[in-house]
């Protein structure tokens, strides 16, 4: 790193609240440009259909539709510190349940560093200086808070729609519940409330695990930032009424234990829908299992926030996905194990597209997210033209801009996902694949033998972008200790992170604060490892001979700009979002 872009990363550091200059602050504008236009691409459509569903007695807002369509405020997602907006939603989300709900207030929003609250009791000054304290200390610029009066009734009324209380109630409805096992009331509304628990948590999912043996737990754990956190423990037979319950909403039967399922059910929470999928399986010998993955549209990622410390990827990736390109066709592979937000970038990626002028056509297993304004399609395995080749085919014949393949499982998907990009669609898919480069070997992998050659010929003159992807642990800004380099890490590892003995880094504080549930971790972040192929198709002769021989061959050519999982790694480390030693075992993998 230069110098310069040295003293201009320290710059941003020393005063996250302003937006960056020069040539950064024009593309900091643009960015802030696309997001604005992209509410106005769908406003007159989204006001047609108020319209309409006013006239069938349903009531939404301009605002719940736009964010139903996938379309981000303009400024209400920006570099890390620059969060002077924002909407009461958003707030509810960040800041810790115990600094507003026990004030009895409603978040309204942020704008321009002006927080708005509607108490119903009278609050103090000191409780408004915590308020204030807590939510600088979450990452927003706030230097006020003013307070709306409301009507008393309507205001009672919101707090009991929007800020849905038993997320703080869930242990006290439990014990109520375990003293009246048969009580069908208490077991709904403990279901209820550990939903609302778990979301108020940011978990992404619930697992349950129901045991009639007495020596086995039967523990309720919530995946919060990738690890289970084991919450409630219940009875054998307790647990098998919960289950019960849960299996009938999602409209599984509920009496077989012996046969894996699928299913799910929606609940309103927050004022917004929520879908839950269940999965259920059987576990010993009479026991049971059920995984409930919790789709919340609101925790869904936009475009720019996703990729906001990769602005070039961002920006290739927009012209890629812009309206303006026509037949040029190509491939947008997004790779990685097992959780690690292929799937949340997939549909960042969708939410990018002018889905007004574009035709868009997806083929998941299972659909996720709704998506308006857009053709999904559920693959059914085993069934008579169900699968995702079968799919794709016939996707062909529906006039799509972009097809949209939720995995690439086999040789055959591979084949006409190749055929697709080849006669002029814009193909986004995803693989398991340990590193970008390794992505072309996956890719080769399953292909037929006797049709490699021409099939990686194809893909050498399609794939466009590879994005590898991992997501890692962020410190919980609130707590994290700060110190220099020299004093944690020996002289290797300061070497083989490429900084300096005085550089200013962030460690992880086992012990917690408030704002992270006292584990100093507060969410995860995206690490790139990425491949961007700009080359023309009648310039990529190297790229195919490269696959056939040595696929590491690829890095170094002109044309190929590559993101190394390092780079993100030394990133986050001056930025403060991940610990050192963290940071050495990503190296190491």
């Amino acid at each position: 790193m230069t110098e310069a872009a040295e003293r201009g990363a320290s710059d941003r550091r020393q005063a996250p609240g302003t937006p960056p200059g020069g040539f950064e602050r024009r593309q900091w504008g643009d960015r802030r440009r696309r997001n604005a236009e992209g509410r106005e691409r769908y406003l007159d459509m989204v006001q047609r259909e108020r319209a309409a569903l006013l006239e069938q007695g349903v009531s939404r807002s301009t605002e719940q539709l736009l964010d139903m369509a996938g379309v981000s405020g303009a400024s209400e997602h920006e570099e890390e510190g620059i969060r002077d907006r924002a909407t009461g939603d958003l707030l509810r989300s960040v800041l810790p349940v115990q600094a507003w709900l026990p004030l009895s207030i409603h978040l309204i929003g942020l704008q321009d560093g002006v927080m708005k609250i509607a108490p119903l009791h009278e609050v103090n000054d000191r409780q408004i200086k915590t308020l204030l304290s807590t939510a600088n200390r979450c990452g927003f610029a706030v230097q006020r808070i003013d307070i709306e009066m409301w009507d008393r009734a309507e205001l009672i009324q919101t707090l009991r729609r929007v800020h849905d209380l038993s997320a703080d109630r869930c242990e006290k409805t439990l014990a109520q519940w375990l003293s009246d096992i048969d009580n069908g009331l208490l077991l709904n509304q403990f279901q209820r409330d550990m939903l609302a628990e778990a979301l108020q948590m940011r978990a992404s999912d619930i697992h349950l695990l129901q045991d009639n043996s007495p020596d086995t737990p039967n523990w309720i754990k919530y995946r919060i930032d990738g690890d289970l956190v084991p919450m409630h423990l219940l009875s054998a037979d307790a647990m098998a009424r919960l289950t019960t319950l849960l299996k009938r909403d999602a409209g599984l039967n509920f009496g077989d234990k012996t046969t894996p399922k699928d299913g799910r059910f929606g609940f309103t929470w927050q004022g917004r829908q929520i879908d839950v999928r269940v999965a259920a399986g059987p576990h010993s010998q009479e026991g049971e299992k059920l995984t409930l993955r919790l789709l919340d549209r609101a925790s869904l990622k936009g475009f720019e926030e996703l990729f906001r410390r990769h602005p070039d990827v961002a920006d290739y990736l927009s012209r890629l996905l812009a309206p303006e390109i026509k037949g040029g066709g190509g491939m947008i592979i997004l790779s990685g194990p097992t959780g690690s937000g292929k799937t949340t970038t997939l549909y960042a990626c969708v939410q990018q597209i002018d889905r007004r002028r574009k035709h868009v056509l997806t083929i998941e297993d299972p659909i996720e997210y709704e998506l308006r304004y857009a053709t999904q399609w559920q693959v059914r395995p085993g069934m008579p033209g169900g699968s995702f080749g079968d799919l794709i085919r016939a996707a062909m014949r529906h006039d799509p801009d972009y097809i949209i393949i939720g995995e690439m499982r086999d040789g055959d998907t591979v084949e006409t996902s190749l055929r697709a990009a080849e006669s002029g669609h814009t193909v986004i898919s995803t693989i398991h694949a340990d590193t970008s480069l390794q992505t072309f070997e996956r890719l080769r992998s399953l292909m037929p033998h006797e049709r490699e050659r021409s099939s990686t010929y194809t893909l050498s003159q399609q794939v466009k972008a590879i994005l590898n992807q991992r997501l890692v642990r962020t410190l919980c800004q609130g707590c994290a200790h700060k110190t220099k380099a020299d004093r944690y890490l020996d002289v290797d590892e300061i070497r083989q992170l490429g900084i300096t003995a005085e550089t200013d880094i962030r460690t992880h504080n086992i012990t917690g604060c408030d704002l992270c549930n006292r584990t100093g971790i507060q969410g995860r972040t995206l690490l790139l490892d990425a491949i961007m192929i700009t080359l023309p198709p009648g310039a990529r002769n190297d790229i195919y001979q490269a696959l056939m021989s040595n696929v590491n061959d690829i890095i170094g050519h002109k044309g190929v700009i590559m993101h190394t999982r390092r780079e993100g790694l030394i990133d986050l480390v001056m930025s403060g979002l991940v610990d050192p030693k963290s940071a050495m075992t990503y190296l190491e993998e």
